[in-house]
């Protein structure tokens, strides 16, 4: 029997428009969904994948929540992004113009670089290493 997934994560956006094209074009990652809800509210999901988990786009609304976009986890490494090919995928997002923080490092769980989103959020770019 399978247990639960978690399918979404919630990601404060300025402006909707902006973060699906800073997503899609910077990252690659795929629309999956933008519906109105309203006046000023979209149901918009993206995903690296299809399949896997997604962002839930939120238009911050209020001061508290304009406060806390671009500072995800505390200024820590918020997302992981998995690559199965590091370097095409780390070039492409530097042609891109996708900031990183750092030069690629090889450490024991694999090869990785932290990037910053459109906000200023960390993730980390990372191609897991093959368990021997």
């Amino acid at each position: 029997m399978a247990g639960p997934q978690l399918s979404a994560v919630t990601f404060l956006v300025r402006d909707y428009d902006e973060a699906i094209a800073w997503f899609t074009q910077a990252l690659g990652f795929l629309l999956l969904e933008d519906s109105k809800l309203g006046e000023n509210k979209r149901w918009v999901r993206l995903a690296a994948s299809e399949g896997g988990t997604c962002l839930l786009l939120a238009k911050a609304e209020g001061s508290a929540q304009q406060d806390a976009i671009g500072h995800a986890a505390g200024g820590r490494v918020a997302y992981f992004l998995s690559t199965s090919d590091f370097h095409e995928s780390y070039a492409r997002m530097q042609k891109a113009q996708v900031r990183f923080r750092e030069e690629p490092r090889h450490e024991p769980y694999g090869t990785v670089a932290v990037f910053e989103d459109l906000y200023g959020n960390a993730w980390d770019l990372i191609q897991p290493a093959t368990v021997r």
